[in-house]
């Protein structure tokens, strides 16, 4: 047994059997979850159980990829609403930490270099070491990074995990804002019937009128002297006419002051038409626009919504479509089955995972991470996990580069991302939990003490102004607070806590402009 556990892969998997678990025990409704892996690897770690660096770093970028693509759709949005807020909040989080080194290493005596590696440590980002190093040149750095780094990891996890019960916060009532808030973008969708009373459309046809335009809503049907069909652009109204249109409040509300009262009148699918749900896994339609796929010019078919990650949305000619999107698709029996070929609707494309687009989008974020910009008298590199979740978020965002899907079905994501995070913290709590005694030992003490402060108290602070001053979602400030604390195991705490992606999106937002800052601020505390 002892020779099965200095081998790499037996004692990962060993650690990950452990600490799974211990996640599954239960203390008065608290459990760690996931996260229970890295406290088994400190103790792993303490009696000496080692696990290649290799794993941490697979597990990294498996992590921190599916992350970025689990949260680039959101992240664009988010940014958009909330980024000058959500990154301010990023800044004053970081900035404490960088004032609160300064003000203990000089009260408490502690060296500049040794003081810029517990910033290091604390917020656990190395790309901020490495910036200290690189300053400092001194070996300090490095012993503060380890000293701070323990508490940091672990500290921050048990953060995140305590502060709801602690501020009493309902996370299912903010997991319900959070879809609210989410949802307000794209209004639920329904569909009314209505008569055509309005004199001054009579006669003209669906495109002369600019229904589409002026409402915002599709017409589905339209029943003339008992007869119902599916619409064109080119189908005339007449006085009497029945038409369905489906889109959100709103835009039937307009329907209703264009066209004409709403009716409970049904109108039924005419012969020889049907309507259905069909799914684009097709490689030849991501990426389209409904414009170019010109479905009705074709094949008699008409899109009535598109329903994108459970959000129905409203569909315009410049719509282009994701993978896994499904649409709601009106026409005629005959050619129902190819508009389904030209779409894909293979359910079996949705659990298969294409690896090359992964392997491709990895190799990408590690070059990008890799390259450095001069900025005054340093460089300025995003590092690995950057550059991994800057290309995640922007190839979740492009969708489909030629014949290239980027994204990826939800299971393959979820198992990807589980198995990077294992790894991950399997390697670096066995890591930490070889230096935690010694750590503890003499005058370091009252550095892991020191450590200790620059962790919880830049959090605590963020917690104070997100949650009581800037009225942040807390799901999305729990991951803020990862994010800016730089703190991946921080993040693997928090997503057990909501079927949402709201503590992912946080993350993510913030994430880059954490490291940034930490790598400004470790230069400055390093000079001084």
């Amino acid at each position: 047994m002892s020779q099965l556990l200095h081998e790499g892969y037996f004692a990962v998997f060993l650690i990950v059997a452990v600490g799974i678990l211990l996640g599954n025990l239960q203390f008065r409704g608290l459990s760690l979850d996931v996260s229970a892996v890295i406290f088994a690897a400190l103790v792993f770690g303490h009696f000496g159980v080692t696990v290649p660096a290799d794993f941490q770093k697979i597990g990294l970028v498996l992590f921190i990829y599916t992350v970025g693509l689990q949260a680039g759709p959101g992240f664009f949005e988010s940014f958009r609403k909330y980024g000058r807020q959500l990154i301010v909040l990023t800044i004053i989080m970081v900035g404490t930490g960088a004032v609160l080194t300064v003000v203990l290493a000089r009260s408490l005596d502690i060296d500049a270099k040794l003081g810029v590696g517990l910033f290091a440590g604390a917020l656990t980002s190395t790309p901020g070491l490495a910036a200290a190093i690189e300053s400092a040149k001194s070996p300090l750095a490095s012993i503060g990074y380890g000293v701070a780094y323990p508490f940091g990891v672990i500290g921050v996890i048990l953060f995140v995990r305590l502060l709801p019960r602690v501020l009493r916060v309902n996370l299912r009532q903010s997991e319900t804002d959070y879809h609210r808030e989410t949802r307000a973008d794209f209004p639920e969708m329904s569909n009314q019937n209505f008569v055509v009373e309005n004199a001054n459309i009579a006669g003209k046809t669906i495109g002369q009128v600019g229904i589409g335009t002026m409402t915002g809503a599709t017409i589905s049907r339209v029943m003339h002297a008992g007869s119902a069909i599916t619409p064109t652009k080119d189908t005339p109204l007449q006085l009497g006419d029945l038409i369905k249109a489906v889109g959100t409040a709103k835009a039937l509300e307009n329907v209703r002051l264009l066209v004409g009262p709403v009716t409970d009148r049904d109108i039924p699918l005419a012969q020889g038409h049907e309507v259905r749900w069909i799914l684009v896994t097709r490689k030849e339609a991501v990426g389209r626009s409904l414009a170019e796929l010109n479905l009705w010019a074709l094949y008699g078919a008409t899109v009535t919504r598109i329903r994108r990650s459970g959000i129905d949305i409203a569909p315009t000619g410049s719509s282009v479509l994701r993978f896994g999107d499904k649409l709601m698709v009106a026409g005629r029996q005959e050619s129902m089955e190819q508009v389904a070929k030209i779409l894909g609707n293979d359910n079996k494309r949705l659990s298969e995972t294409d690896f090359l687009p992964i392997a491709l989008g990895i190799v990408l974020g590690v070059v990008l991470g890799k390259l450095t910009l001069p900025v005054s008298s340093f460089q300025l590199s995003l590092g690995m996990t950057g550059g991994v979740l800057v290309v995640g978020l922007l190839l979740s965002r492009l969708g489909k580069t030629g014949p290239i899907i980027w994204s990826m079905s939800g299971y393959a994501n979820t198992l990807l991302r589980e198995l990077g995070l294992l790894f991950f913290l399997a390697s670096v709590g066995t890591e930490a939990g070889a230096h935690l005694v010694e750590t503890l030992a003499g005058s370091g003490l009252k550095l892991f003490a020191v450590g200790a402060v620059l962790t919880l108290l830049p959090m605590i602070v963020g917690a104070i102004v997100g949650h009581y001053f800037f009225r942040i979602n807390f799901l999305t400030l729990l991951g803020v607070t990862t994010g800016a604390m730089t703190s991946t195991p921080g993040l693997v705490a928090v997503t057990p806590l909501t079927e949402s992606n709201a503590p992912a999106v946080g993350y993510a937002t913030v994430y880059p402009a954490a490291l940034v800052c930490m790598i400004i601020f470790s230069q400055i505390i390093a000079r001084l």
